[in-house]
């Protein structure tokens, strides 16, 4: 039998040709969006496997369902895509006792998780692991990783990442600096698809880099064009920490009240946040709607399609029009109230797609933040009245993720900043859809008049 052969057309630069060298047990690829870092990683990943047979590695991000919606994506459809179709590398899916993994013809393996279940991708022994968008991670997370790197195929134990920049005073960042980990800086250059080797644009690289990064402003042009490590001047809700703030999801009990809070938009993004309240009134965003340039009806059939199922016995009246809400049964409780921006016509027509009436949201912009802000704060337990919770967006805004811009709550609220830091009156108007939606729940829960009922 003639074995299989195939030819990759990959030629690392600058960051990630350094990465391809390196035997350092810890490796940070950090720069701008679109530089080719998950790219670079990938590919070391992805040799090592071919070169040394029986090889264990491990790729993984915060959540399994952020890697299977971007990492695997990249694997997929342009580092493996040879070796798939060869057979050379095929996937398991896993079982009670296994992580689902590829699977190498020379015995190596590359298993496939997220840190929000680790019990299986956590109980094995690698070779090299690869962290996508490090930033996520906490310091444990990082660190189990590291104690896994034991398995001795390989002629070194490696953990190798990408990420975006974030606050200077991240751990991750400041991890590099005292020389844990070793940091690249990768720049737009370094990816062939956006920039030629005589360091012209391509023509995706005009449209991406030029067209869309270039015009970003404030802490996510930096981050994101420059390659900075910056914190946002005049941040808002400085109180948001995400290693406090941002939570793994959880089954949410029934009995807690839910609520809705929606702020209208085409295009900028129309969102609509699902919130839960426990006992002692901490405020829980569990999913969210966040997209751009789609009608309110559309939009009004996600919402549904999200928190109900269909009802099998239902039949339609013949004649009448069907609307999203007809023919469902709820998975979880009715909103106590949907909590809407003012548009008019907005509301009427969320009102007619789902079968439930809106209220007006408190608009008052410089109360609600307070409100907000106090919130996020530690309270007499010490913890505070107000989480996100990850992966809570129904649909991934590719558009959105493509021009640099936020595709959730979470990645809105460490870039929210006031226009004139020093007065602190009126926030910045721009990348702020999910912040008024956040903003209108918290009026509607701590400043609304509450009216009480008294029998005799």
């Amino acid at each position: 039998m003639t074995a299989a052969v195939i030819t990759r057309n990959y030629r690392p630069r600058g960051a990630a040709a350094q990465l391809f060298s390196c035997r350092a047990d810890e490796i940070l690829l950090s720069g701008p969006a679109g530089t080719g870092k998950s790219r670079a990683c990938l590919e070391k990943l992805h040799l090592q496997a071919m070169k040394y047979p029986g090889m264990r590695g491990l790729m993984v991000r915060k959540t399994g369902v952020s890697l299977t919606s971007t990492t695997l994506v990249t694997w997929r459809e342009h580092v493996a895509k040879e070796a798939i179709a060869t057979a050379i590398v095929h996937f398991y899916g896993g079982s009670k006792e296994e992580a689902a993994q590829y699977r190498y013809t020379n015995g190596s393996t590359i298993t496939i998780g997220g840190m929000d279940k680790p019990d299986k991708i956590m109980s094995s022994e690698y070779d090299i692991a690869y962290v996508g968008e490090a930033i996520e991670l906490t310091v444990t997370d990082w660190e189990a990783i590291t104690t896994r790197l034991r398995n001795g195929v390989l002629p070194y134990q490696q953990l190798i990442s990408d990420t975006n920049p974030s606050v200077p005073h991240h751990w991750l960042k400041l991890r590099c600096d005292t020389g844990q980990t070793v940091l690249f800086e990768s720049r737009h250059t370094e990816n062939p698809v956006y920039v030629n080797d005589d360091g012209s644009f391509t023509e995706r690289g005009q449209d991406y880099i030029a067209g869309k990064l270039a015009k970003l402003t404030g802490p996510r042009r930096a981050r994101l064009y420059e390659g900075k490590w910056v914190s946002a001047e005049g941040v808002i809700y400085d109180e948001y920490d995400p290693a406090v703030h941002l939570v793994d999801q959880f089954p949410i009990p029934q009995e807690w009240p839910r609520y809705w809070a929606v702020d209208f938009g085409f295009t900028h993004p129309f969102v609509c946040q699902w919130w839960a309240i426990d006992p002692d009134g901490r405020a829980y965003l569990y999913r969210e709607v966040y997209r751009t340039k789609r009608l309110v009806e559309d939009h009004a059939k996600d919402i549904i399609a999200a928190c109900t199922r269909r009802d099998p016995d239902y039949v339609h009246p013949a004649g009448e029009d069907k609307l999203p809400y007809m023919g469902r049964i709820w998975t979880e409780p009715r909103p106590s109230a949907i909590i809407c921006d003012w548009d008019a016509e907005g509301r009427a027509t969320l009102e007619k797609y789902l079968g439930m009436s809106t209220k007006k949201a408190l608009k008052t912009v410089t109360e609600g933040i307070q409100a907000a802000q106090v919130r996020l704060k530690e309270a007499g337990d010490g913890k505070p009245r107000l989480f996100l919770l990850r992966d809570a967006v129904v649909f991934r805004d590719k558009e959105q993720a493509e021009a640099g811009k936020p595709t959730s709550t979470a990645q809105e609220i460490l870039g929210y900043v006031w226009a004139d830091a020093k007065r602190k009156e009126e926030p910045v108007k721009e990348d702020d859809d999910g912040m008024d939606a956040m903003r209108y729940l918290v009026a509607d829960l701590d400043m609304a008049p509450r009216f009480g009922m008294r029998w005799l």
